[in-house]
């Protein structure tokens, strides 16, 4: 029989202990929904008993949220709360940690006018993008975490009994996280040797492009001639460890900006700011989308490669075995954080300075001149599946496949 709080309490545990490796005399800041007060009482426990110096929770509400969006003036979607900017860098500056935690509805801007939504999403890329560039080269420790909402759930387990739903969409979390495991920060270290082991493989082969080939794909993608390949944990500008997703199954590493050609077809959905993606195709040529298809959510997808200079461009790509533990628990997330760690994934927009050598030392300019996309948006598409083959390319022209039917060939 299952023991609930005794996996919620594991949970609370891998996100401090793991996922933000909370240090001695760390403030941290929780961004939190409402609804997910029991968890963020044990993480604030389990953080001041890790050394924590001062915690502070910035609680949020999806339902608030779109009501902002329903009913608020369109000026008002074009203000953003800079004070909550300020805030954030002096945390940066004092050596502070992020905790992220999202109860997501995949569907929580339906029937919302597309023109506010817009206003909203570029009000916040815009606000948001130093403090972006912070985190992708990683100024400070942070981390990304789910739980349930009754929303999520309902889209996850739609013949299943609301409370029933959110049982069971805990249970896949906790599975997905190693929180059911006797010993979750120990099957986490393991899990992280492993994930190392296929990063300095990858990093060895120093391969010149990717192939990819699945029904609806055909693409080449390649990669800087001083390209890295990250997995697992990160360590942060002051050498502290941290996870920035739980969970995380990837490999992933920065594409050339103009090195992208061919076609690839979408095997999940993509919920992106509450709005359904399926069924989506994206033509490349030079690096750039220079068409796509969507069965649904044609316009979403449209303002997402619209939304600015670089977000027409691949700024991830990620390798994840189809033969993942949340691939083989067989459910469609209808969240990023999840369908991305169970497939092999793109991103458009942004990429990590990281994945390049001395990257993080290089302003946008000095990326551009590397071949490194930049933009104020990166959006996780997911492209993996049991029929997914990708070969990788040397310098001399050896290929090598290192994914077959969508598992790992080493």
């Amino acid at each position: 029989m299952r023991d609930f709080q005794l996996e919620l309490m594991r949970y609370a545990e891998i996100i401090v202990k793991i996922g933000l490796n909370i240090q001695k005399g760390q403030t941290l800041v929780v961004f939190a929904p409402v609804s997910a007060v029991a968890i963020v009482r044990l993480i604030v426990k389990t953080a001041y008993e890790s050394g924590a110096y001062d915690i502070y929770v910035d609680w949020n509400d999806d339902e608030i949220v779109r009501l902002k969006y329903e009913l608020a003036s369109e000026d008002s979607l074009k203000d953003y709360p800079m004070f909550k900017l300020k805030g954030i860098e002096e945390l940066i500056d004092s050596n502070g940690a992020l905790l992220f935690i999202r109860a997501p509805d995949p569907e929580l801007f339906s029937g919302i006018d597309p023109k506010r939504i817009i206003i909203g999403n570029k009000t916040v890329s815009v606000a948001l993008s130093e403090f972006q560039q912070n985190i992708m080269t990683k100024k400070l420790s942070w981390s990304l975490v789910a739980v349930p909402s009754k929303a999520w759930a309902a889209k996850v387990f739609p013949d299943l009994e609301e409370s029933e739903g959110v049982g069971r969409l805990w249970e896949a979390i906790f599975k997905a996280t190693r929180a059911d495991l006797l010993n979750p920060i120990q099957e986490w270290e393991k899990h992280n040797n492993n994930l190392k082991y296929r990063v300095n493989y990858l990093n060895s082969k120093k391969y010149r492009c990717l192939s990819y080939y699945a029904p609806g794909t055909k693409l080449s993608i390649e990669l800087p001639e001083n390209h890295i390949w990250h997995g697992g944990e990160k360590i942060n500008n002051r050498g502290a460890s941290f996870y920035a997703n739980i969970p995380t199954e990837e490999v992933f590493t920065a594409p050339l900006k103009n090195g992208v050609n061919g076609i690839v077809s979408s095997t999940k959905p993509l919920s992106n700011r509450g709005i359904l993606i399926e069924n989506f195709t994206l033509t490349f040529k030079n690096g750039k989308i220079i068409d796509f298809t969507a069965e649904v959510g044609y316009d979403a997808l449209k303002r997402i490669i619209e939304t600015d200079e670089g977000s027409c461009y691949i700024g991830e790509v990620a390798l994840v075995p189809h033969n993942s533990p949340i691939s083989e628990s067989n459910l469609i997330y209808y969240h990023t954080l999840f369908d991305e760690n169970a497939s092999c994934h793109l991103a458009i927009g942004n990429a990590y300075p990281f994945c390049i050598e001395g990257g993080v030392d290089l302003d946008r300019e000095h990326l551009a001149q590397q071949g490194i996309n930049t933009s104020n948006i990166h959006v996780d598409f997911m492209i993996g599946s049991g029929e997914l083959d990708i070969y990788g390319e040397s310098s001399d022209g050896t290929k090598e496949q290192i994914i077959c039917n969508g598992k790992w060939m080493f």
